[in-house]
């Protein structure tokens, strides 16, 4: 296992970056990173992966929510991708290439790659691979989660060279079409290995879970998503090690 930089457990996590839309300020993109580089916050960002293979920073499966454009982003090559806006601000879908010259290591990175088998299930390795090429490079700290287990398993398999968590929570989104039984695996926890991971970063409304304990008690640190009230957060880092947060300017212990 190899073990977070210790500034993860004292910086908190902007979610998606320090957006805020009525500023013009839209989530995964350059004004939310630099905003949160500007408040000193660690970053937290979401993968995609672009027709031509290229790990690109977005967080929705389809380009609906965000753009003017429709369809799955993994429909879109990187060229593609990088021209089209975000919300209503100037800021477009970058590669993850791009953002990490743009972070250079002055804060945290918390990486989560999204499920690309939409069945939180096998996935054929090709954004865990994009993921390692362009971090082999990258030399501030920097950690990689998924709520798609086999997803991390297969980073850890590409790399020894990154500290790996799950994102966890006994909440699954129906609209993801996830089963019954698979969801109740995985709100146990159960893929969590802790000699290979170091962290999960675990729903905020169940911190109390018993396994959550259990992964405590065995080293792991725990993170918590998405914090946002200055009230949750004092609640939340009852239990946790650090916090993700949006909505509000979380404090600087």
């Amino acid at each position: 296992m190899l073990a977070l930089d210790p500034a993860f457990l004292k910086t908190p996590i902007a979610h998606r970056a320090l957006h805020d839309a009525s500023k013009g300020i839209f989530e995964n993109c350059r004004s939310a990173i630099i905003a949160a580089i500007e408040h000193e916050y660690a970053i937290e960002i979401d993968l995609q992966l672009s027709a031509d293979g290229c790990a690109m920073v977005f967080h929705d499966d389809t380009l609906d929510r965000l753009t003017d454009k429709r369809g799955d982003v993994s429909d879109y090559t990187a060229a593609e991708l990088s021209q089209i806006k975000v919300g209503s601000g100037q800021d477009v879908i970058e590669p993850l290439e791009d953002i990490l010259h743009l972070i250079d290591g002055r804060v945290p990175l918390l990486i989560e790659l999204k499920d690309q088998s939409r069945q939180l299930s096998q996935t054929d390795g090709r954004l865990e691979q994009a993921t390692i090429d362009v971090l082999s490079l990258y030399h501030g700290p920097v950690a990689v989660m998924s709520f798609n287990p086999y997803m991390i398993a297969t980073m850890a398999q590409l790399s020894s060279e990154l500290p790996l968590g799950l994102t966890t929570g006994g909440f699954m989104d129906p609209s993801w079409g996830v089963d019954a039984e698979r969801v109740a695996h995985l709100s146990q926890i159960a893929d969590f290995d802790p000699t290979r991971y170091s962290f999960v970063s675990h729903f905020a409304l169940e911190l109390t879970a018993p396994c959550i304990q259990t992964l405590k008690e065995q080293g792991a640190a725990i993170f918590t998503w998405t914090i946002r009230s200055s009230e949750a957060e004092a609640i939340a880092r009852q239990t946790v090690d650090n916090i993700t947060f949006e909505g509000y300017l979380a404090a600087h212990p």
